[in-house]
């Protein structure tokens, strides 16, 4: 599948619970992410497909990276742009995941660096439900605007 470069669409589910705010967020696969924890979490996200709509490329991500269909309705966020220069398309949805029941797509890689031996690994290897507070730690930096854009429509 085609993709375009530097353009990922995402849904960021949330619920109320004990009248807070929590959204859901994945934890990356692979040998790099393994000890990052603060700022290394994501929305559930990725590339675009040429002539993909950046809707259903969320909802495609969202599956490949939960084995989970968010349902909608899907309330679009204004996109930001992450340090590496990508653009990130997302909607909120409210939901409910169990984040022990994840399934989460593979990737192959070369591991360890120029060993030859190709291995294979989750993209998502964890998710996990975080108030605002805790998850403006564990995102990704820029993905914080997300965060705050959300809890300015959600209230208790």
């Amino acid at each position: 599948m085609a993709t375009i470069k530097k353009q990922s669409a995402g849904i960021l589910l949330y619920r109320m619970m004990n009248k807070k705010l929590e959204v859901f967020l994945v934890h990356p696969g692979g040998p790099y992410w393994k000890n990052k924890e603060e700022g290394g979490w994501t929305i559930p996200k990725g590339e675009l497909a040429v002539d993909e709509d950046a809707i259903q490329a969320a909802i495609r991500e969202f599956r490949e990276e939960t084995g989970s269909t968010p349902a909608g309705p899907f309330i679009p966020l204004t996109p930001i742009q992450q340090k590496g220069g990508k653009r990130v398309y997302a909607w909120a949805a409210a939901g409910e995941i169990d984040p022990a029941g994840i399934v989460s797509n593979t990737f192959d890689m070369e591991w360890p660096p120029r060993s030859g031996k190709q291995q294979s690994f989750p993209e998502v290897d964890k998710g996990g439900w975080f108030t605002i507070i805790t998850a403006s730690r564990m995102i990704n930096p820029a993905q914080i605007a997300f965060l705050e854009e959300l809890a300015g429509m959600v209230t208790a």
